[in-house]
């Protein structure tokens, strides 16, 4: 058997919930209840009820068309390469606005402990980016059994904190439920994208099943599961262990512990934090920088400025600079993040139904096309960054008139080359 063949069902459910399972969920609890109070945890819920049909509408589209490429692929299979592009572009240009935002969580957790505040949040973004940009551009890799072991690290910080805290959870501290309205609910859904991005690497990793019309449904089934349970269970602890502190706490993971174990675990969550957050920006620069490059030969992005992978990385890293320098609070720009994010996933389910055989799984394809298009609205203006970006790649194919049809279809970053070293165990 290959070894690109050798991904069994147990892996690539562990693998999934790793794509899944980011950083986000250091701060996602308390950003979400600065926007809707207890009342959060309706979109928590809602979030998780809908990233299943979601994520089964990826897991069919892997099952019956396996292929690295993701999105891109049943993006252009449907629609053509144009929109494959937008994909591409939305993914790629996703990456800078978001790595500010992923180290701006941690920059909390550092800041919580050596004081400082923005100042000290700036130093830990230069840090963690700047480390990710040498990796790259010397070659050095964080290979997929370290990422692995970091997203189980991640998921044992979560259960040790919920059991650490639970004892401590107070029903009072869900009054008042909606203290921005209800309206609230629908700016935490929006919001919470960033904590459920990832699904989309179930279609690119059905490639390395040993079958993925069997092994992709089962996988998926236990990822969303094990997701979800993780999620809820986190952000129903901090509700009702923190109450109304929860909402400006920039460390709600670290305050968790503090309640409920005491003594030096403040500092154990800030390191944690950290070599969480460098792993995640290193995948995603090193799967990133691919991406830019793959787009520039195949005529997508101009490849005098994109052509090769470090000068892909290159405008990453001036791209994520420029981005921490913005005026925008961080919700703001994790809004602009998951726009991109969303936008994707309306494509993709909208691929789905052009895909997929009349059946069962075309039904559950409509349902998350329904949702993510919802999601997209919610979003609020943000969202038209999206769709700036989409119209940039369509504009820049047609004005260019290099855009060609792609010989393999480029992928979203990190995933799958994740799963080939996984696999090839």
């Amino acid at each position: 058997m290959s070894a690109r063949s050798n991904l069994s069902v147990a892996q690539g459910a562990a693998l999934s919930v790793g794509a899944v399972l980011g950083t986000g969920l250091i701060s996602l609890p308390a950003l979400a209840a600065e926007a809707a109070g207890p009342a959060s945890l309706v979109a928590w819920l809602t979030l998780i009820v809908l990233s299943a049909p979601l994520a089964w509408t990826f897991a069919a589209l892997g099952a019956r068309y396996p292929d690295g490429g993701g999105v891109s692929t049943y993006a252009q299979m449907a629609f053509g390469r144009r929109v494959a592009a937008v994909v591409g572009w939305c993914f790629y240009f996703a990456v800078p606005l978001g790595a500010p935002v992923a180290v701006g969580f941690t920059g909390g957790y550092v800041s919580d402990i050596l004081g400082g505040g923005r100042l000290t949040e700036l130093a830990a973004f230069l840090a963690i980016v700047g480390t990710a940009y040498a990796m790259n551009w010397f070659g050095l890799r964080v290979s997929g059994r370290v990422q692995l072991a970091l997203s189980i690290s991640l998921a044992t910080l979560l259960v040790v904190t919920v059991v650490a805290a639970l004892p401590h959870a107070d029903l009072a501290n869900l009054t008042p439920f909606t203290p921005h309205g209800w309206t609230g609910i629908g700016a935490a859904a929006a919001l919470l994208v960033w904590g459920f991005a990832g699904w989309e690497a179930l279609s690119s990793l059905s490639g390395e099943y040993r079958d993925p019309r069997r092994d992709v449904p089962r996988a998926t089934l236990i990822a969303v599961a094990v997701v979800g349970v993780l999620y809820l269970a986190v952000a129903t602890v901090s509700v009702l262990a923190l109450g109304p502190a929860l909402a400006g706490s920039r460390a709600p993971l670290a305050d968790l512990l503090a309640i409920g174990l005491g003594g030096p675990v403040r500092i154990v969550t800030a390191i944690m934090a950290v070599v969480l957050t460098l792993g995640a920006v290193n995948a995603y620069f090193a799967g990133a920088s691919r991406l830019g490059a793959a787009l520039a030969a195949e005529g997508s992005l101009p490849a005098r400025v994109f052509g090769t992978q470090r000068r892909s990385l290159t405008f990453i890293l001036l791209g994520s600079i420029v981005a921490v320098l913005l005026p925008l609070e961080l919700h703001t720009a994790a809004l602009l993040v998951t726009g991109c994010f969303t936008l994707v996933y309306v494509i993709g389910t909208a691929a789905a139904l052009r895909l997929l055989p009349a059946g069962w799984s075309r039904v559950v394809a409509g349902i998350a096309f329904v949702a993510v298009t919802g999601l997209l609205w919610l979003n609020g203006w943000p969202a038209l960054l999206s769709l700036v970006i989409a119209g940039g790649a369509v504009l820049y194919q047609a004005v260019s008139g290099r855009g060609r049809a792609r010989p393999s279809p480029v992928s979203a970053p990190a995933a799958p080359e994740m799963a080939c070293e996984e696999s090839s165990a």
